[in-house]
């Protein structure tokens, strides 16, 4: 039996190994050609020491309190050399990847689809050229090269799930964007995009208590892949928030699969809203005007914010403002990509 081990390296780099049962951590990086941190490899250094951030392990009793001391341990982190897993893992590396050197690889992909979600939103549909997809953890892009433009590339959030054939993509239309022009006007099904990745520290942990999810724009990508995993790993029984802002309500893409995922996510509360000036829809204004402390539940909530930086940060000051100290606070802010200006 192997298991799978994501090691999330400072940087937000991401590497997927597999680890079999009853081995070594570090052995299963070393076969797998990453070397981590190491100096000893026999749990009296402590320079392997890592944080375990999701999945079951065994450290055994074969290391020293100076590597690695019993509060240390009851807080989740982790001697490699030491650490046996029984489940699938993520583990927080306290390095960046290149001081490993460690190169992401590029993988080739096939459009399946681009579809015009609405004047301001693009949806992409890729699939692997051969093999399959890259691994990814739920809620982390990926660079995509932009075709004919030497050296230029664009991050995207997932908004399928890890392990998908295909996977899918909400993508701001943005006006003279190199990636919007190439989608929106010349690619067609077939045509190959190379993907490198994945990346990022904003992702899906196992949970452990009521969560609340807001998202604002395309921002709603990431946590559309946090819920698929949701819908087909379970809840652990915990209520489930999605807040969803826009400011056009033709911007409100992702609907349909929102919509079937609340028939697979028992107790997930959707609210939507719409801030531009005049539109029409049930609620309006901007997030916060939907945010309580009930959905806070007295600081027993993690939260998942992903959107503009402008609106990450007024979710965040008006959370403070509320009183309520969430257990744990995941975010991340997204910047369209300016297009190039040419100086004469």
């Amino acid at each position: 039996m192997s298991f799978r081990i994501a090691l999330n390296f400072e940087d937000g780099a991401t590497r997927f190994i597999d680890c079999n049962a009853g081995e070594k951590v570090l052995d299963a990086a070393f076969r797998n050609k990453i070397n981590l941190p190491m100096d000893c490899s026999d749990g009296v250094c402590g320079t392997c020491k890592c944080r375990c951030e999701q999945g079951e392990y065994e450290l055994g009793d074969e290391y020293i309190d100076d590597a690695l001391t019993a509060a240390e341990a009851a807080e989740g982190l982790v001697l490699t050399c030491q650490m046996e897993v029984s489940s699938d893992c993520v583990i927080a590396v306290p390095v960046p990847s290149g001081a490993l050197k460690l190169k992401a690889e590029d993988i080739a992909v096939e459009i399946v689809a681009v579809d015009q979600l609405s004047n301001r939103r693009l949806g992409l549909a890729v699939r692997a050229a051969s093999g399959s997809l890259p691994d990814f953890l739920a809620g982390q892009y990926v660079n995509i090269a932009v075709p004919g433009a030497a050296d230029e590339t664009r991050s995207y959030s997932f908004s399928s799930r890890p392990g998908a054939d295909t996977g899918t993509f909400v993508i701001g239309n943005v006006a003279g964007g190199l990636m919007s022009r190439h989608l929106e006007k010349m690619a067609k099904a077939g045509d190959r995009l190379t993907l490198r990745g994945p990346l990022g520290s904003f992702y899906l942990r196992a949970p452990q208590r009521p969560l609340l999810f807001v998202a604002g724009g395309t921002g709603i990508a990431p946590i559309l892949s946090m819920l698929e995993v949701l819908a087909a790993e379970g809840t652990a029984g915990h209520p489930v928030t999605l807040i969803y802002g826009v400011r056009n309500v033709t911007d409100l893409v992702g609907m349909e699969q929102i919509a079937r995922l609340a028939t697979r996510i028992p107790d997930l509360t959707i609210i939507t809203t719409c801030s531009g000036l005049g539109e029409v829809h049930t609620r309006t204004g901007r997030v916060i005007a939907h945010l309580d402390a009930m959905h806070l539940a007295e600081g027993n909530v993690d939260i998942y914010l992903c959107g503009p930086p402008e609106m990450v940060e007024t979710v965040r000051l008006h959370v403070a403002e509320l009183g309520v100290t969430p257990a744990n606070f995941y975010y991340e802010k997204f910047i369209p990509a300016q297009p190039k200006v040419e100086v004469a």
